[in-house]
């Protein structure tokens, strides 16, 4: 298969399979068969553009010219690889925690969720590819149409209040903030290609790169940089499987790997670095940190704690971005699949409570971890990496962080990361004490134990990727450096 054939197929095969999942709609058994035989054929089509990419080679397909100068295009860059192989192999993994959830708890409209989950795929493999920016905005709004459902599975009240906000942020900022940005982009440069070293150097002046930063930033609205975050915790009424989706495989991982995308290829790292219009960006992301992790802390519902902690993990990577140094950018990059890893574990975890002991709260959580091991050792491990402590990938990612903002002198940016690390040691360690170090709070004993197998299965594989990042981490090293032109 040519490397062209490959982006057509990874952008292909997530809605071939929606059709075949559709199809086998009476047949439980071969719907979900079909869901993880395009999740693998999926990976394997991303694992073949790998080596084309590490040698140099930017493979690029163009569907058609939507105006002149302004087609559907592809692209495969080093940071849209990283994100696809992210996004692809997560899938497999959700899918099959997601046969044990949407089964073990009986929920309606299971071929819908599927269906649902295998375009947010094929959207996100638009994002990853895009060569422009008009195509990364159509693959970017698509993304957030088609969670919409997913979002709103459970149809009551909670679930369409929660939707609301979902869609209303999302679209508003986009199309308000992002699409703005695009167009004056397009006046300023000619064009909306990513181009390595940007395309706007010495097209406008300092006043104009900071506001058309603030509008690419804030327009961004699904890296959920304060105060445009509030869609994340109010999606958190959505099935854990779609929370999986949204923290960790789509689509927060769209917001923050487009704004990495436009720092790098739209401004230029080299470009804008020195300029006093955009310093507002490290503290704004700093205060997002901070402030998320404040309210992760005092949260008591356990979905909403770990939502606050994606919100304050998200602003690792914009800040790891903003602080313009060959090193940061590359945590940025890292720290986009640490975190995947890391928050899919922590979320399958909190899935696999509700299903096995109904628990939603921090509170209830006394002593289950001698009841459900599995569970609360694998979330220990995503707790360490969202810490980022050895030997997870959260280490690794939150070290080059930490020496980017030491080779810009940036003691904002150091002070940010200190103070977020006891704060996030102080809402997660919590509960794996709890689980593990009190006695249990219904006094039952063992009186339920695991959740079903393919939820198990599905966290053990999640937890171990996280602590082998730590130690096979040339993959996306090697494609960070590239990213940064190393």
């Amino acid at each position: 298969m040519t490397a062209e054939l490959a982006i057509l197929g990874a952008l292909a095969l997530p809605l071939l399979g929606a059709a075949m999942i559709a199809l086998a709609n009476r047949s439980p058994n071969a719907r979900e068969a079909a869901t993880l035989a395009t999740g693998v054929a999926l990976l394997a089509t991303v694992v073949s553009l790998v080596a084309p990419v590490r040698s140099g080679e930017r493979p690029s397909v163009t569907l058609v010219e939507m105006l002149p100068g302004m087609p559907i295009a592809f692209t495969v860059e080093p940071l849209g690889l990283l994100f696809a192989l992210v996004a692809s192999g997560l899938w497999i993994v959700n899918s099959l925690y997601s046969i044990g959830y949407m089964r073990g708890n009986a929920e309606k409209h299971q071929t819908r969720f599927y269906v649902c989950f295998a375009g947010a795929i094929a959207a996100t493999m638009g994002v990853a590819f895009a060569a422009n920016g008009l195509t990364l905005f159509l693959f970017y709004e698509m993304l957030t149409l088609v969670t919409y459902p997913l979002v709103t599975h459970h149809g009551t009240e909670d679930a369409k209040r929660g939707g609301r906000v979902y869609l209303g942020v999302l679209l508003s900022t986009s199309i308000m903030f992002f699409l703005f940005a695009l167009a004056i982009t397009w006046h300023a440069a000619g064009t909306l290609d990513f181009v390595p070293g940007g395309i706007l150097s010495g097209r406008l002046g300092n006043a104009a790169i900071g506001g058309l930063l603030a509008l690419y930033m804030f327009g961004i609205g699904k890296a959920a940089l304060m105060p445009f975050h509030r869609w994340l915790p109010a999606a958190m009424v959505a099935p854990t499987p779609v929370s999986a989706l949204l923290h960790a495989v789509a689509v927060v991982k769209a917001g923050v790997f487009t704004v990495v995308k436009v720092i790098v290829y739209v401004f230029g790292i080299d470009s804008i670095r020195g300029l006093s219009s955009v310093d507002w960006l490290p503290t704004v992301a700093a205060f997002t940190i901070v402030a998320a992790s404040i309210v992760a802390l005092r949260s008591d519902n356990l979905k909403r704690r770990l939502a606050y902690s994606t919100v304050s993990q998200l602003s690792y990577v914009i800040l790891a971005a903003a602080l313009l140094t060959p090193l940061s950018v590359m945590g940025a990059a890292m720290h986009i699949a640490a975190h995947a890893f890391g928050k899919i574990t922590l979320f399958f975890a909190a899935g696999a409570i509700y299903t096995a002991a109904h628990k939603t709260e921090v509170s209830q959580l006394d002593g289950i971890g001698r009841r459900m091991p599995w569970t609360m050792g694998a979330f220990a491990v995503g707790a360490v990496s969202m810490i980022g402590l050895p030997p997870t990938a959260g280490f690794a990612s939150k070290w080059f962080i930490l020496s980017g903002a030491y080779e810009a002198g940036h003691w904002v940016a150091i002070a940010t990361i200190a103070a977020s690390t006891l704060l996030s040691a102080g809402y997660l360690l919590p509960i794996v004490f709890r689980a593990f170090f009190r006695p249990s709070a219904d006094g039952h004993g063992h009186a339920h134990g695991e959740a079903p197998l393919p939820m198990v299965v599905a966290m053990v594989a999640t937890a171990t990727a996280t602590v082998l990042m730590f130690f096979f981490a040339d993959l996306p090293l090697s494609l960070a450096r590239q990213l940064v032109g190393g």
